[in-house]
């Protein structure tokens, strides 16, 4: 090798590697002009404030005369017609489910759609979700698509395809037998809609399955049948799936590894087998009782009690569904009184991505008697409590930078929430007015 090409590689070889690489840039700060701040945590909105955000992160919140003056070269939003709100977050959705109101078109999905076309419209209702305002999902569930909520998760974080975060559960899982798709030809072997699980000890394994392949929650259902008491009882009853030991095992299994328990609960018996088992979060919760309400209330269980899809079901299924609707609505107001932590969930999959806004899930929760302000909180700081993400859930400094802004002030109507003009999540904006 010539003498001066053998110095040339020395030189590189022993260049610090510091000195190769170029000098990282600081992320571009954005000032973003907010006419109106609802933030998430005060009870009150403010004016005349600024939100400073550096990358994916807010770095300041307050007077934006102040905020100006310290980011002079900041890149600016000006959203001082429009009220801003912290990102919505909805814990109970299901991405690999296009709406399913009767058991026909369930079925079709299990059976005509395959799981890389199912994801492939997951992807597509996770944009839909993102461009509503919803910056954080729980998803409850594949509905036999196996970990595909996880695929679907790991592209939206990698920046494959746009999405809020999602936090994903999976498979779920039922008793053999106690969930669709059922037949009476003993002879076909048809998908699961869940994983069955039968046993104390296959219910531990059934966790340590989901958590292995990336469950963030564990779900199971603890109902099925639902029916009211003979007169005078006007209770919504429901068969339990599990038996006590399985549904502490699931749960017991779940706390060990780190991951929270949501139970689906529809009748007040499914209610109190999940309680007694020592569960998260009870799902859907129709047949909810005074005493139910208390147990919630002095636990800290949270109730995601998915109004949407309990109204747009309804009529299809008749049967008890339109009054098991009716006694919600009742037990919704006796336990808001009570104290119990109502968390925003929709249960959207279960009504098509496509033909509902999740944001009316608000307007119902002011129906049933929340404020508007408490109805925005359940929807936002109270949903990020309960998904335990002290970073998302609240405009103020060092939080993600999730943030979505509407015309009208909500507090004075709030379906303006069904009709965001701005979306940004982690500093980055997918939608602007």
């Amino acid at each position: 090798m010539h003498r001066s090409l053998r110095l040339a590689v020395a030189v590189v070889w022993c260049t610090p590697l510091a000195a190769q690489t170029p000098k990282a840039t600081a992320p571009q700060q954005v000032l973003i002009k907010a006419g109106r701040l609802i933030d998430g945590r005060s009870d009150a909105p403010q004016s005349g404030v600024g939100i400073l955000v550096e990358g994916d992160r807010i770095k300041a919140v307050g007077p934006l005369a102040q905020l100006q003056g310290q980011a002079k070269t900041a890149r600016v939003v000006d959203l001082s017609s429009l009220t801003l709100l912290p990102g919505f977050i909805d814990v109970h959705t299901h991405l690999l489910l296009q709406g399913d109101p009767t058991a026909q078109s369930y079925n079709e999905q299990l059976l005509y759609q395959s799981t890389p076309y199912r994801a492939i419209l997951a992807a597509r209702n996770a944009r839909v979700a993102l461009e509503h305002g919803f910056t954080a999902i729980r998803d409850l569930e594949t509905e036999g698509a196996m970990y595909a909520d996880v695929d679907v998760k790991r592209a939206v974080s990698r920046g494959e395809v746009p999405g809020p975060r999602i936090f994903a559960s999976t498979r779920a899982m039922a008793p053999t037998g106690m969930y669709p798709i059922v037949s009476d030809n003993w002879e076909l072997e048809l998908p699961h809609g869940v994983q069955p699980v039968d046993g104390a000890d296959n219910a531990r394994l059934a966790v340590r399955e989901q958590v292995a392949h990336g469950a963030d929650w564990i779900k199971y259902y603890s109902d099925r049948r639902y029916y009211f008491g003979p007169a005078p009882d006007s209770v919504l009853h429901s068969w339990v799936n599990f038996t006590d030991d399985e549904a502490r095992a699931i749960v017991d299994e779940a706390h060990r590894l780190g991951r929270h328990v949501a139970a689906h609960a529809i009748g007040s018996d499914g209610i109190a087998a999940a309680l007694r088992a020592g569960v998260n979060t009870i799902e859907h919760g129709d047949g909810m009782t005074d005493s139910l309400a208390g147990v919630l209330a002095a636990r800290g269980v949270y109730w995601v009690p998915t109004v949407t899809v309990s109204r747009y079901v309804a009529g299809p299924r008749g049967g008890p569904w339109e009054a098991m609707a009716e006694h919600q609505r009742r037990a919704f107001a006796r336990a808001l009184k009570q104290g119990v932590k109502i968390v925003l969930g929709t249960d959207v999959g279960g009504f098509p991505w496509t033909e509902i806004n999740q944001a009316k899930e608000f307007e119902y929760y002011v129906q049933y008697g929340m404020s508007p302000m408490q109805a925005i909180k359940s929807g936002t700081s109270l949903a990020a409590e309960l998904l335990g993400q002290p970073d998302i859930g609240v405009v103020a400094a060092g939080m993600y930078a999730d943030l979505v802004a509407v015309a009208a002030d909500p507090l004075k109507d709030i379906t303006e929430l069904e009709r965001v003009r701005f979306v940004m999540k982690g500093g980055v904006v997918y939608v602007s007015p």
